[in-house]
């Protein structure tokens, strides 16, 4: 989920608006028809950029390998949450409030896809299983719908002055799993609506902000992240619950830590998962934070396969980002002063050594 941010009110050139965590949200920004912008007008207000010296690093990991490579880098835009296209060749990036194609064979060179009638956007955005269209919210609140020829855009949901922040979709299409927070205050609530429109369900995860919902390959859970079991605020875990008649008392948690741990997502073959981890006391999923990649088979979340240090967080692997194969997962990261970073890095362990757990 991408929180929208709160203006500073500075005149400081290099300052950024203050993102805040989900379950602030409705108390402390305007409603979604307050903040979003009208159809066509500049949305960079919403939306944060680079800071001086600092770049926007898109990544492939490679799983067998261990390895990390960066496949494109970039210096004026902010991209983020990197979908892996059907045809294994093409990820898909929201930036500037529209959602980018970015070609394996020349990732530095992404195409704005030209959709007529959609509002900005935000990170929130999940592939149609046909692999011909996708799902994405938008800052006027509500998920859209449309094809990945820039055509058909459709608007999903009802509900005026409601947060529909979308992560996933069913592996049969025919449902999404969004984070409902409206304009009454309090934690983001686990919600399901038609991917065709209609009544939204909310289900009931206990106390606790949750996000980051998505179904496991074979449709029988719904994945996420809650604070149900914070022994103080911000402390997310990892859970799950049935996707068939979802409730509290079912709800699964998958490991427990000390620290903040957001977005499961699993790979097609079920077998694999990578998460996104904060260290011990952090409040949401803030931006500019150093923060790990943490790979685990999904029979044991308690023994990592790899971790992988990032600068991110936010916009890092909002949503789901590996490869058809299983074998690869995408992500972003937003390093300062990569000269230094560059320096630094001479020093340490090659991509292929990325730290492996034992």
């Amino acid at each position: 989920m991408t929180t929208p941010s709160v203006p500073t009110g500075g005149n400081d050139e290099h300052s950024q608006p203050t993102p805040l965590d989900g379950a602030d949200l409705a108390e402390n920004v305007p409603s979604p028809g307050e903040l979003a912008p009208p159809v066509g007008e500049d949305p960079s207000g919403l939306f944060r950029g680079l800071g001086e010296g600092q770049t926007c690093r898109l990544h492939v990991f490679d799983v067998a390998a261990r390895s990390d490579s960066v496949i494109a880098e970039f210096d004026h835009t902010v991209f983020e949450a990197p979908n892996w296209g059907a045809d294994g060749n093409t990820l898909y990036l929201n930036g500037e409030g529209g959602l980018w194609a970015f070609p394996l064979e020349s990732p530095a060179e992404p195409r704005r896809i030209a959709y007529e009638g959609l509002p900005a956007l935000n990170n929130d955005h999940v592939l149609d299983p046909g692999g011909e269209a996708i799902f994405m919210s938008a800052m006027d609140g509500h998920i859209y719908r449309g094809a990945l020829d820039g055509s058909g855009v459709r608007r999903v949901t009802d509900e005026d002055d409601v947060w529909h922040f979308l992560h996933g979709v069913s592996p049969d299409g025919t449902t999404l799993g969004f984070v409902r927070i409206d304009g009454a205050g309090g934690p983001g609530r686990l919600a399901l609506v038609a991917s065709d429109g209609g009544r939204v369900t909310v289900v009931d995860t206990g106390a606790g902000h949750i996000d980051g919902p998505e179904w496991s390959p074979d449709g029988e859970w719904i994945y996420f992240n809650t604070e149900r079991w914070a022994s103080k605020p911000g402390h997310a875990q990892l859970a799950r619950v049935p996707s068939e008649n979802p409730s509290a008392d079912k709800i699964e948690r998958l490991i427990s830590t000390d620290t903040v741990d957001w977005f499961p997502h699993l790979a097609p073959n079920g077998r694999l998962a990578v998460y996104l981890q904060y260290p011990a006391g952090t409040v949401g999923h803030p931006v500019d934070h150093d923060v790990e990649l943490v790979l685990v088979d999904t029979t044991d979340w308690s023994t990592p396969l790899a971790r992988v240090p990032v600068f991110g967080g936010q916009g890092t692997i909002n949503v789901n980002s590996w490869s058809p194969d299983s074998r690869r997962f995408a992500f972003v990261s937003y390093p300062h002063d990569t000269r230094v970073e560059t320096d630094a890095l001479s020093t340490q362990p090659s991509a292929s050594e990325v730290e492996r757990p034992r």
